[in-house]
């Protein structure tokens, strides 16, 4: 048994999630049900273990992150990740558009006359941008806010760098910085304790997943979710595309991103991936910096998996419902959804209250959404992952284009530092 646990502990950390990802499959499939609700706390714990590191991985990642910035350059910065985000959504909707437009998923299928659906309310891009400042610092770690907690170690960050360049303070400054440093440091220890039970938790969702959407499930919408998954292979290459424009070594990248790639396959959640998405981005030798920044706030806002679901579920809609979708139409999705997928961040069930927003818009009926709750989990697991990946690309570019990358690191992905 012993010489079992530390075989385990050897191989790589992508070798064990990959093994872990095709028994659940399988393991799903056989048992069914029964097996999902006996597997469903083992999934729930990697969850929650993800979940406990995000406030202080992206507190102390980001402060220190800032303080290893050249003064004024986080606007600068800033810009560059903001407009990275809002070309790809906008992109990803493209795509999404033009793979469904001509592999016409939804075709033959038609809507329920008793179909209905529960949307959560949209709160719109002022409310989003407001609840950027938390009114109140524990709610905001509590929740947790994304959005709350990068203001938070934006401000606090600032400070710290302030204090450190005043000439009266110095010395508090850098005294205060090593704390905020070992912290930091003491919560990378803690991810890579978690890491090595990543695989037994992939293990148990996959299986539960599996389990209960059942094959005649998967089969009975499987046109929708292999074009959904064309879509989002195109995008994938797209990303691919650019980082051989700025000289990004794909080798490189997806030995370290390959790990919170399947993570965020197989959880569904951007933010609970974000631990190894942080882990990722270092070990690409990446600046602290900038990944601080960007992977944090990328994962409440830049969903280039979910803009390409909008797209697809708007085409499948239509052709549900006998209304292909005409050129002003699809130039609307683009314009809403690119917005919209900004104004929703954050927000339970955000990935209906984007397609129900779009569809409002365009005039499909919004009782269509129905028909894909179904396959919801499949949907957004892909969707997930590459929502990640783009967060990762975005990095990895813009550290190119300033410059700023290191060497990746030698070990594989996942091994403890």
């Amino acid at each position: 048994m012993t010489s079992l646990w530390h075989a385990y502990l050897k191989a790589s950390l992508i070798l064990r999630v990959s093994i872990a990802l095709v028994l659940g499959v399988a393991v799903g499939l056989v048992g069914g049900e029964s097996v999902a609700g006996w597997l469903a706390p083992f999934g729930d714990l990697l969850l929650r273990l993800l979940q406990f590191l995000i406030v202080p991985i992206v507190l102390f990642t980001l402060m220190v992150g800032i303080n290893q910035a050249e003064p004024g350059s986080m606007g600068r910065r800033g810009g560059r990740v903001f407009l990275y985000y809002l070309v790809t959504t906008a992109l990803a909707i493209v795509v999404g558009l033009v793979v469904a437009s001509l592999f016409e998923p939804g075709q033959g299928l038609s809507l329920a006359d008793d179909a209905q659906v529960s949307v959560p309310e949209n709160p719109g891009i002022v409310s989003v941008l407001l609840g950027i400042v938390p009114d109140n610092i524990v709610a905001a770690l509590a929740e947790p806010n994304l959005l709350g907690i990068i203001f938070t170690a934006l401000v606090f960050g600032l400070a710290l760098l302030k204090l450190r360049h005043s000439e009266h303070q110095h010395a508090l400054g850098e005294r205060l910085y090593g704390v905020i440093e070992g912290l930091n440091a003491a919560t990378m220890k803690v991810m890579a304790g978690i890491l090595q039970y990543v695989p037994i938790g992939v293990f148990a969702i996959i299986a539960e997943t599996v389990g209960q959407q059942g094959l005649a499930t998967i089969l009975s919408l499987g046109n929708m979710v292999t074009v959904l998954y064309i879509a989002l292979a195109v995008q994938l290459g797209l990303y691919c595309v650019l980082m051989l424009a700025f000289g990004v070594p794909l080798r490189d990248f997806f030995r370290e991103a390959r790990t919170p790639m399947v993570t965020a396959f197989a959880t569904q959640s951007s933010s609970g991936s974000l631990p190894l998405s942080l882990d990722a981005a270092r070990r690409l030798g990446l600046p602290q910096s900038l990944y601080g920044f960007s992977l944090p706030l990328g994962a409440t806002i830049n969903m280039d998996g979910a803009a390409i679901r909008i797209a697809i579920s708007a085409v499948f809609a239509a052709n549900v419902v006998g209304v292909p979708l005409d050129l002003m139409s699809m130039v609307e999705i683009v314009l809403i959804g690119t917005l919209t997928s900004i104004g929703t961040a954050g927000v339970p069930g955000a990935g209906i209250v984007m397609i129900a927003t779009v569809f409002a818009q365009v005039g499909l009926p919004i009782e269509t959404v129905a028909l894909l709750t179904s396959i919801d989990a499949l949907v957004g697991m892909g969707c997930t992952a590459l929502n990640v990946t783009g967060d990762l690309t975005g990095a990895a570019l813009i550290a190119r284009r300033e410059g700023r990358a290191r060497a990746p690191a030698t070990s594989s992905a996942g091994e403890q530092p």
